[in-house]
């Protein structure tokens, strides 16, 4: 096989550095137990089921690296997953930046997963994975908003009334979910771009739009949810005892 036709090799970053407050005091979100496993080790896990992903990069908390990488040791991957543990940084966007300084020669295709998408299915991430090797720089899983959303002018203080300013149509909107897929080049511009600006972004296909660049959507999934607040580690629950349930693990 030529290196033209050789499909690229897919690389993951999960930035778990932050310290997840709205879960409240305790460990980072991202080690928090789930069904008695770290969140982190499901959301790898989740990554490393797609044949496509070949390495998988964590990073850790600044000071937790080597926790992590004990961590990750002691749970079973698979064979063909490697997977490397870096320090992170003070914010979202720095932590992917440097797991994206350690991804190695060879990488086309990297996708960014939140580590509080412990549960997102394999399909998602292999549509994902597929749209970018179809030709898209950049992708994002995403579901039609249920609810109608007002766009407000911030209350000055918290818990003020807020004004509406504008009702978006439904139709056209998203929300947007993990993993997000770019081709390497592309992201990487973006990272430099955004912080040659000093603007922050919310996500990195965010980062991709303020290039110029188009972002594609495909399907996300409703089992793809961020476990943010203790009721979604209630739903998270739920739904592996409804994966046991269904496939016997």
């Amino acid at each position: 096989m030529s290196d033209e036709a050789r499909p690229s090799r897919t690389a993951v970053v999960i930035p778990a550095a932050g310290r997840g407050v709205r879960l409240g005091p305790g460990a980072p979100k991202a080690l928090r137990a789930l069904n008695g496993t770290p969140m982190l080790i499901h959301a790898v896990r989740a990554m490393a089921a797609s044949r496509a992903v070949s390495l998988v990069v964590v990073v850790a908390p600044p000071d937790g690296a080597p926790e992590v990488k004990n961590l990750l040791d002691a749970h079973a991957l698979p064979e063909r997953t490697d997977y490397l543990v870096v320090p992170g940084g003070d914010t979202r966007q720095e932590s992917v930046r440097l797991g994206l300084d350690a991804l190695p020669e060879g990488i086309g295709i990297v996708l960014v997963h939140d580590a509080a998408r412990p549960l997102v299915p394999v399909d998602t991430v292999d549509a994902v994975i597929e749209a970018v090797r179809d030709g898209a720089v950049a992708v994002v899983p995403a579901l039609p908003v249920a609810d109608t959303v007002k766009e407000v002018e911030p209350a000055e203080r918290p818990g003020d009334p807020e004004q509406v300013v504008a009702t978006p149509v439904r139709a056209r909107l998203r929300a947007v979910q993990t993993p997000q897929g770019f081709d390497h080049d592309t992201l990487v511009n973006a990272h430099a771009t955004v912080a040659l600006t000093g603007e922050g972004a919310t996500d990195d296909a965010g980062m991709v739009e303020r290039l110029g660049a188009p972002v594609a959507v495909v399907p996300g999934h409703e089992e793809a949810f961020k476990v943010t607040r203790s009721l979604d580690l209630v739903l998270a629950e739920a739904v592996l005892a409804r994966r046991r349930a269904n496939d016997g693990f």
